[in-house]
């Protein structure tokens, strides 16, 4: 006698139907949903504006709201890309929400559509509120999200596609019924099949819809780049010129490895909250005093390029964030109009001990107003390294004092000064409990050898920068493993406000060495061995690292 073994039923889910290959499908179709809507999305923002984007605003607001231990983090390990791994996170955030609500939607579209309204109600409020949100800017994330819900649904039909009908039996009333209630579209959806053909034909529209929108959306906000303005701008011949370079003013030239003396603009560190760069139309541009002032008043870009008191000098800026050995600071050319000239003749009160500087992107600059008025280079900055400033730096006006780090002193894509107090308002970065005044602290850094690297044993240079900025640098030391402190040769003095490179050629003995360096100011102050973390007020302590000569 044989028996035989019948296969086993597919499982299905709480609603009757097959679960198998169901729900990854319904996760994919919610994502694809995520996509369309997003693409959607661009595509209405390149009509609005780019600061209208779903992932920008919302971008945007994440930066507002994360905690600073984690911009810390976040600038310490992405430094310049921190911005793109904000970016890349919020989309993964993004693709993990559509995924599950995909599987959701699978049994009740009904959550399918509630969730991605809701993605849609957070993007739109987002837009709104930005610092240059209008209400036209809730429309590409209420359009998108109205395109992700139909998306959703076509792509979820294919998965609940009625089965044939069973055939009717002599004698049997069952299969007229069932033919009845799928008529109707009646019942639990028990019995329902996999329309696989179908479900993969609507995928492919849809990323195809995506890409179209998106990329047409793309090619739309092209529009609103400013790069053939700028590369149009002419800048003025300043009328107090840089001091002209001393001979061999820059060792790099002879010096393999060592950071140049002046920092190309495409080298150039940036650190900012803002995900897109703000454009500004040199034509549209606005400057505008408010506050206490005894004549506060507004200048257009023509107005401060053609002023009669336009200077050219040579600065170090340095980011807060900067690790000891970090590369966010760097040196340039720049040309402007001095800040307290302009800050005088409109009348700046006595009372003013803050200045609250606007960027068009709406962020806040605290600026210490008696460091604007005296140090003599800060200026209002229209030109870097003799072209007009880059986009990405600011383009067409930012602020620069130097001797404070950028936080408070660096105010790019400016549009406002207000002269306040620090009793009547906290800008972004002390509202998030930095300090509100920062000096630079005396700095160096080895820049060659690289740590961790093996070289040839003998002579070979050590070599690095150093800054103290309105200070200068009178003095760079080197001390190898556990030896005495060794004077290192400086660069040319140039300005007080840019930094020195220094050399020492030193006799390397085979093995593992450990180099220190340490810089001594122009007034006395000899860097502190004290180890700071950059929060609230900048990082101490000296740069030391490992190498091998073999």
């Amino acid at each position: 006698m044989t028996t035989t073994q019948q296969a086993p039923a597919p499982a299905t889910g709480p609603d009757g139907l097959p679960t198998r290959g169901r729900r990854p499908l319904a996760a994919v179709a919610g994502l694809l949903a995520a996509g369309g809507a997003l693409g959607v999305g661009e595509l209405v923002a390149g009509l609005v504006g780019p600061q209208s984007s779903p992932v920008v605003a919302v971008g945007d607001k994440v930066i507002t709201l994360t905690p600073e231990p984690v911009k810390a983090f976040a600038i310490a390990t992405f430094g310049e890309d921190d911005k793109i791994a904000l970016v890349v996170g919020t989309l993964v955030l993004i693709a993990s929400y559509a995924l599950a609500l995909g599987v959701l939607a699978l049994r009740r579209r009904a959550v399918g559509v509630a969730g991605i309204a809701l993605f849609g109600v957070v993007g739109a409020a987002a837009a709104v509120t930005g610092p240059a949100g209008g209400p036209l800017d809730a429309l590409p994330a209420l359009v998108g999200a109205l395109a992700g819900v139909a998306a959703l649904l076509a792509l979820l039909a294919p998965l609940d596609a009625p089965a044939p009908a069973p055939a009717a039996t002599p004698g049997s009333e069952e299969a007229p019924l069932e033919r009845l209630r799928a008529a109707l579209g009646a019942g639990d959806r028990k019995g329902a099949g996999l329309d696989r053909r179908r479900f993969f034909l609507t995928s492919g529209a849809a990323v195809g819809a995506a890409v179209v929108t998106g990329g047409a959306g793309r090619l739309l906000l092209r529009r609103f780049d400013v790069g053939g303005a700028r590369a149009d701008l002419v800048l003025p011949r300043p009328t107090s010129p840089a001091p002209a370079l001393p001979a061999g003013a820059d060792l790099s030239r002879t010096v393999d490895g060592l950071s140049p003396l002046f920092t190309d603009n495409r080298e150039f560190y940036r650190v900012d909250t803002a995900i897109t760069v703000p454009q500004i139309s040199p034509a549209d541009y606005r400057l505008t005093l408010t506050g206490m002032f005894d004549s506060p008043r507004s200048y257009t870009l023509d107005e401060l390029l053609g002023r009669d008191d336009v200077i050219e000098r040579d600065i170090t800026l340095t980011c807060v964030s900067n690790e000891v050995g970090g590369l966010l600071a760097g040196t340039a050319r720049w040309l402007g109009v001095p800040l307290g000239t302009i800050l005088r003749e409109n009348g700046i009160r006595p009372g003013s001990d803050q200045l609250v500087c606007r960027s068009s992107d709406g962020m806040t600059i605290g600026a210490p107003t008696r460091s604007a008025l005296e140090v003599e280079d800060a200026m209002l900055a229209f030109g870097m390294n003799g072209e007009p400033l880059p986009v990405q730096h600011g383009f067409p006006v930012r602020m620069l004092i130097p001797g404070l780090y950028g936080y408070v002193s660096a105010c790019k894509w400016m549009v406002g000064i207000e002269a306040s107090t620090y009793a009547a308002f906290d800008a972004y970065w002390t509202e998030r409990d930095w300090a509100a005044q920062a000096p630079i602290k005396v700095a160096s850094r080895i820049d060659t050898p690289a740590p961790l690297r093996a070289f040839p044993a003998g002579r070979r240079p050590i070599a690095g920068v150093a800054w103290a900025q309105t200070r200068g640098i009178a003095a760079v030391e080197v001390r190898v493993d556990d030896g005495g402190w060794l004077p290192a040769q400086l660069s040319p003095q140039v300005d007080a406000d840019l930094w020195r490179q220094w050399v020492l050629p030193y006799d390397f003995a085979p093995g593992p060495h450990q180099l220190t360096v340490r810089a001594t100011g122009a007034d006395g102050e000899v860097q502190t061995e004290q180890r700071a973390t950059p929060f609230p007020d900048g990082a101490s302590g000296l740069h030391s690292i490992r190498v091998t000569a073999t």
